[in-house]
């Protein structure tokens, strides 16, 4: 049978989502947890891999087993198994042909900064610390460039190993709430680095330092030097998925009053 589950997870202490050598990673956690219900190896597949201390309210995996299980049992088995940082949120049955990365026709991330004078203590390694004050109007305004379909070779990673730069942006908001700025960027699909190469892009454009056309000006170049720094990975978090209705996947909103 092939199941889709749920995944939340604190990313502070991981070294990203794909397993690797040596290394804690979410992919090999859920894996190893899931195998112990199943009692045989399975292997999960992820909607979209996370970099280091990159975190996730409503990551989407697959996978496929040779046993039945209910899908409770899915979820509080595989939490009895997890660590404290990371979660299976739902589990539901879903067709052989469906995939967590490529049936998925959108996904959401968003970046959180607290903005104010005074560094973090408790939410060091849950967000980006920007000091200096934020123009989010002029962040929003900056944001309207990159919206539709761009080659957005400037916003990814030099060692991105996607076969093309091309990515509709479908939705991009800045938005202030006290001293928390959230970006929240929906696209058909990213390129590595690309929410945390555009957040430090707005956030120049924000504390003054660049005009508000600079969003469009590092785009046309296609040339990831003329863009600005990579903001950090703590204030990064994956949101959800967007699969076709049919498929009845449910979807989780974080708490309103934290974010």
């Amino acid at each position: 049978m092939k199941v889709a589950l749920g995944v939340e997870y604190d990313g502070s202490c991981f070294h990203g989502w794909e397993t690797q050598r040596d290394v804690r990673t979410v992919q090999q956690a859920v894996s190893d947890a899931l195998s112990t219900v199943a009692g045989q190896r399975v292997q999960v597949v992820c909607a979209g891999r996370t970099d280091a201390r990159v975190h996730a309210w409503g990551q989407v995996v697959h996978m496929q087993c040779t046993v039945a299980r209910e899908m409770r049992a899915w979820v509080f088995g595989a939490n009895a198994n997890l660590p404290g940082d990371v979660s299976i949120t739902w589990a539901r049955p879903v067709p052989e042909d469906f995939h967590a990365r490529f049936s998925a026709r959108s996904r959401h991330y968003r970046y959180v900064i607290l903005n104010r004078p005074v560094r973090p203590a408790i939410l060091a390694s849950r967000v980006c610390w920007e000091c200096r004050s934020l123009d989010v109007e002029r962040m929003q305004a900056a944001a309207g460039y990159l919206l539709g379909e761009h080659d957005f070779s400037s916003y990814r990673a030099v060692a991105c190993q996607a076969k093309s730069p091309l990515r509709r942006v479908h939705r991009l908001e800045v938005i202030r709430t006290g001293a928390m700025v959230y970006i929240d960027v929906i696209a058909n699909a990213f390129l590595h680095h690309m929410v945390r190469n555009i957040a430090g892009v707005l956030m120049e454009i924000g504390i003054g330092k660049r005009g508000v056309t600079w969003t469009q000006e590092v785009l046309r170049a296609r040339d990831r030097t003329q863009g600005g720094i990579t903001a950090p990975p703590e204030g990064l978090y994956f949101m959800g998925v967007e699969y076709p209705g049919d498929l009845g996947l449910p979807r989780v909103s974080p708490p309103e009053l934290i974010w």
